[in-house]
């Protein structure tokens, strides 16, 4: 056993006379696990365009591959576990990455380490980061597991940040996968 939990996921949707139903009700149906790291993603849902389509049946936009950042005009929620004891040489369970959104963290359970250029934070159980598109990385430095509930929104940086950021900081965004 993995030593990860996935998620129930509950979606409603409408049947051909209207009335409200769960359409699917059931675990997340894509969970990508890097046992190696010991961080599992769970992907929840997504949109891909600002207002969010409305559907009415079965449609799952999680399906297919699972990338990091969420569609340019979108969203993304995912629930990622990250299993204590699988720090790298430099104390990171994750690679240091950077996406242009805003990402909300939600920490629902332990204790998990955001890791910027010149600081580290922990932040426990009821903690929110609001990550803006930063270089950063992640470390559950503790014997528990860690469970984060990220919301994605996609972003772009406005004039102030692009005139801080090195000329490089777009050319190295994450734009696809944990490993790609």
């Amino acid at each position: 056993m993995s030593g990860f939990r996935v998620p129930r996921r509950i979606v409603t949707g409408h049947d051909r006379n209207g009335a409200s139903v769960v359409v699917s009700d059931g675990p997340v149906p894509v969970t990508q696990e890097l046992l190696e790291d010991g961080v599992a993603f769970h992907e929840i849902w997504v949109t891909d365009s600002a207002p969010a389509v409305i559907g009415a049946g079965q449609e799952d936009p999680t399906a297919g591959a699972l990338t990091v950042p969420p569609p340019a005009r979108g969203t993304r929620i995912r629930i990622n576990e990250f299993l204590p004891g699988h720090l790298d040489d430099k104390g990171l369970q994750s690679p240091v990455h950077r996406t242009e959104s805003i990402d909300y963290g939600i920490v629902l359970e332990g204790e998990i380490t955001l890791i910027l250029d010149a600081t580290a934070v922990t932040a426990s159980a009821g903690d929110v980061v609001i990550q803006r598109g930063t270089d950063h990385a992640w470390a559950n430095r503790t014997d528990r597991v860690a469970r984060v509930a990220f919301v994605l929104v996609g972003g772009e940086y406005g004039q102030d940040a692009l005139d801080v950021l090195p000329e490089s900081a777009r050319d190295g965004l994450m734009r696809r996968g944990p490993r790609d």
